[in-house]
């Protein structure tokens, strides 16, 4: 089934949650009504690998979709009854469309939906256009403090250079304020988003590496290495910065919850990893598993709940409700 059906389908679903009431569990606000959104978080991959093989559609044509959907279709609205902005982050699918990839695609490269999510997420002076956007330049990363709480939006990964700028940004807030980091890749980073270690940053076939990080991969040559010594530097940074308490990402294609430790299980990060509604590990077998997530945030106590959502448990009856699934609140 198209992608563009199935978010249609999804966006419908987000859009009654207002008129929901929340679970009776060991989460916030148990049994009251939503009644707005403040934000949507989308963690990346606006756009499918535009690989030749497959005849997949262009980012120009996938960004349009996504517009269609998220912005002319999404209805959620805050407390002051506009439309809930939507916060969102580059998929490795996004960057490898803009920088090219080691199989051949067509079109060869198309910047569309990293140029769009630039626009409207950096607000630049100038906008940048596909003739303009500079991948190496132009990063999207920024940050929103929302209901007490710090979220950092970076691109892709803290690599070195992300955490260049999440140094820079969390010297602007107090030290004990909570810090959630919004990323792409989870904690335990794959091998072959890393530049390649083996020349001078040109995407070959011959390694494999995507070279959608800025970093090069230290670890060995090969995609098949793990990437221990990458992570253990993220892990010497959360030590660094205490207050950095949660972090939230895509790709794996897996909602779950779950505390990421590092390869020397030094450090305990809550994680949330959210599901993808095309390419879920699960949802790909068995679509009455397709869920989003929906977060609520105790501004006074500064904690906050996060919650599954299935919207496809019935998928005769389209119009059945949402079933809540698992939660868990982290207690800042």
């Amino acid at each position: 089934m198209a992608a563009s059906v199935v978010n249609a389908a999804m966006v419908k679903e987000m859009n009654t949650l207002p008129n929901m009431e929340l679970p009776t569990d060991n989460g916030m606000n148990t049994d009251r009504k939503i009644k707005s959104i403040d934000y949507v978080f989308v963690t990346g991959d606006i756009a499918n690998r535009m690989e030749a093989k497959d005849k997949i559609q262009s980012a120009s044509i996938s960004w349009a979709q996504f517009n269609n959907d998220f912005f002319k279709n999404l209805s959620v609205k805050n407390p002051l009854r506009q439309r809930a902005p939507v916060l969102m982050i580059p998929g490795n699918h996004d960057v490898s469309n803009a920088i090219g990839y080691y199989k051949k695609m067509s079109p060869l490269t198309d910047k569309t939906s990293m140029v769009q999510i630039y626009n409207l997420m950096m607000h630049p002076k100038v906008k940048r256009t596909t003739m303009t956007f500079n991948f190496e330049k132009d990063k999207i990363n920024y940050s929103k403090n929302i209901g007490g709480i710090h979220f950092c939006f970076i691109q892709m990964w803290p690599d070195s250079s992300e955490r260049i700028w999440l140094d820079k940004d969390l010297k602007k807030i107090n030290k004990k304020a909570p810090v959630v980091i919004v990323a792409h890749d989870a904690p335990d980073v794959e091998a072959k988003h890393f530049s390649s270690p083996n020349n001078k940053g040109s995407i070959r076939n011959s390694d494999e590496f995507y070279n959608v990080l800025d970093e090069h991969f230290k670890d060995g040559k090969s995609v098949e290495d793990s990437a221990v010594i990458e992570q253990n530097q993220f892990a010497a940074f959360l030590k660094k910065h205490t207050n950095i308490k949660a972090y939230i990402h895509g790709d794996i294609h897996e909602n779950k919850y779950y505390l990421w430790k590092g390869p020397e299980e030094n450090v305990s990060l809550n994680t949330v990893s959210i599901g993808s509604p095309m390419k879920g590990k699960i949802t790909r077998e068995d679509e009455t598993q397709l869920t989003f997530d929906l977060l609520t945030i105790d501004t006074k106590n500064k904690s906050m709940t996060f919650r599954e959502c299935f919207w496809n448990t019935n998928p005769s009856a389209p119009l059945s409700s949402i079933v809540w699934g698992k939660s868990m609140t982290i207690d800042f």
